[in-house]
């Protein structure tokens, strides 16, 4: 039976490229790329996935996020991160959200047809250079977890936040979330109290330096 695989990342080279070279696995079979977390999740309803190869720096909707939610509503997807950070709190949040793997974007293509494989298995995978981030956290936590936008912020702020550091108005906004403007609001003075920053330029500082959102974006 082929496994299943659904490809999550804003970057179209990167898709095409991993459809490419996942060709000449024919158990390995692509059902679907999604260039942001929304999509992502939309997808991974309708076309059931064994695994999703996650981004984390993707627009609308970041890939921790999107990993937390897909997790919790659909728990034997797997899912593998697939990013360009190797910082500690990237890590460990897309772990804390369910994924099962983590490898940067600069591993050989072969690693990440291993990883495929230990996921499937029931195991976790992590590229051999992150590892001592991980088991450095498990064994003395870091200040920088327990303050970053994933423990201090409730989703809804992360989204309003993401969506705020990537231009979109407030009316933007609301209507991409459903909720009025005034909530919308209400939300950005609540992001600024709790964060104690004053300004959107620094609010989107903060939001790429916690991988709600990229540069690009």
């Amino acid at each position: 039976m082929n496994t299943r695989i659904l490809l999550g990342d804003d970057h179209t080279i990167v898709r095409h490229g991993l459809i490419n070279l996942l060709k000449p696995h024919p158990h390995l079979e692509v059902v679907g790329e999604a260039h942001n977390g929304h999509t992502t999740l939309e997808m991974a309803q309708r076309l059931s996935p064994d695994i999703v190869i996650m981004d984390i720096a993707m627009p609308d909707l970041n890939g921790i996020d999107a990993t937390r939610q897909l997790t919790k509503d659909h728990p034997q997807v797997k899912i593998i991160a697939l990013s360009m950070h190797s910082g500690k709190r990237f890590v460990v949040e897309m772990l804390k959200a369910g994924a099962r793997g983590y490898l940067l974007k600069d591993c050989a293509f072969e690693e990440l047809v291993k990883a495929i494989e230990v996921v499937l298995e029931g195991r976790v995978y992590l590229s051999p250079s992150i590892a001592d981030v991980v088991v450095g956290e498990c064994v003395q936590p870091s200040q920088e977890g327990r303050s970053s936008a994933f423990a201090v912020l409730s989703q809804r702020e992360r989204e309003v936040l993401q969506l705020m550091a990537e231009g979109n108005t407030t009316k933007q906004i609301a209507l991409r979330l459903h909720i009025s403007a005034k909530t919308v609001e209400g939300h950005r003075l609540r992001l600024m109290e709790k964060l104690k920053i004053d300004s959107v330029a620094q609010l989107t500082k903060y939001a790429i330096s916690q991988g709600l959102t990229s540069s690009e974006s």
